[in-house]
């Protein structure tokens, strides 16, 4: 395992066999998310993307949960002093750093996976629905929290979670802003695996090795296929699947995949 200096103790990060950790570490305030923490994740998936030796990234959270999403104490105290940047400059580096972070996480061509210890609420939710997939302790709780603290969302909740459950659900969990625990997530389709507390971190590595061990170059344009079928037009998606699928008919890892399948035994994938 090496670990990586990120240039802040608010994330960790330390790439093992082709899993990069990305571990929020402010537990004393639930993992709220803090300026140098937002900078030094998306300087990291920025990194990753482009890091042939990362082959899956896993975001997680330090001790007993996830992610707080903003920092409403820090919030209190910027509005109290009356704050600094124009409305409209305040609304740009939001941009770029909603793109940064959880655009990164659902656009990045390679499998991105959600571990959440506890709970996820507010930005911290949607940074857990950008990923690809989730695994939930059964102790752990999803909230958007935003009407909660009077603010419409952000970092693309709205998007992700209306495409995973729908409109009519989306809007009850955004206006209601109602706990859903672990078990309740799972029959929604919000998580993809429940597991007993002690067992998070077992299951969530289990599952990256697997990825970081499966076809590089299938799992980048599979993501881009299915991306694109969340909202584009069926010929164009036809179209799409045809160009990606022929080009990875000719990758060393489907020849080895064919080759194994014939000789009766697990591929052993390149990425190449």
């Amino acid at each position: 395992m090496a670990a990586i200096d990120t240039g802040t103790q608010d994330l960790l990060a330390d790439l093992d066999s082709g899993v990069l950790t990305l571990t929020l570490n402010r537990p004393e305030a639930r993992n709220a998310m803090s300026g140098a923490m937002t900078a030094a994740l998306a300087d990291q998936l920025a990194k990753a993307e482009l890091d042939p030796e990362v082959k899956v990234v896993v975001v997680t959270g330090a001790g007993k949960g996830f992610c707080a999403g903003g920092d409403v104490k820090g919030m209190d105290e910027s509005n109290q002093g009356g704050g600094g940047a124009s409305i409209d400059a305040a609304i740009h580096r939001q941009r770029v750093n909603q793109r940064a972070t959880a655009g990164r996480l659902f656009k990045m061509p390679k499998p991105t996976l959600a571990a959440l210890p506890g709970p996820a609420a507010g930005a911290g939710l949607s940074l857990a629905l950008a990923c690809d997939m989730r695994i939930m302790a059964s102790s752990a709780i999803l909230t958007t929290a935003f009407a909660r603290v009077g603010f419409s969302g952000d970092y693309g909740g709205a998007y992700f979670l209306t495409q995973l459950v729908g409109s009519a659900k989306a809007r009850e969990l955004y206006y209601l802003s109602e706990r859903v625990s672990a078990e309740e997530a799972l029959r929604l389709g919000l998580a993809n695996w429940v597991v007993a507390p002690e067992e998070l971190a077992a299951k969530a590595r289990e599952v990256a090795l697997r990825l970081a061990g499966g076809p590089t170059v299938a799992y980048r344009y599979m993501k881009e296929n299915l991306n694109r079928a969340m909202s584009g037009e069926v010929d164009d998606c036809l179209d799409l699947e045809a160009t990606h699928h022929v080009h990875c008919g000719q990758t060393d890892d489907h020849k080895e995949a064919a080759r194994a399948f014939v000789e009766k035994r697990e591929p052993v994938f390149t990425g190449r």
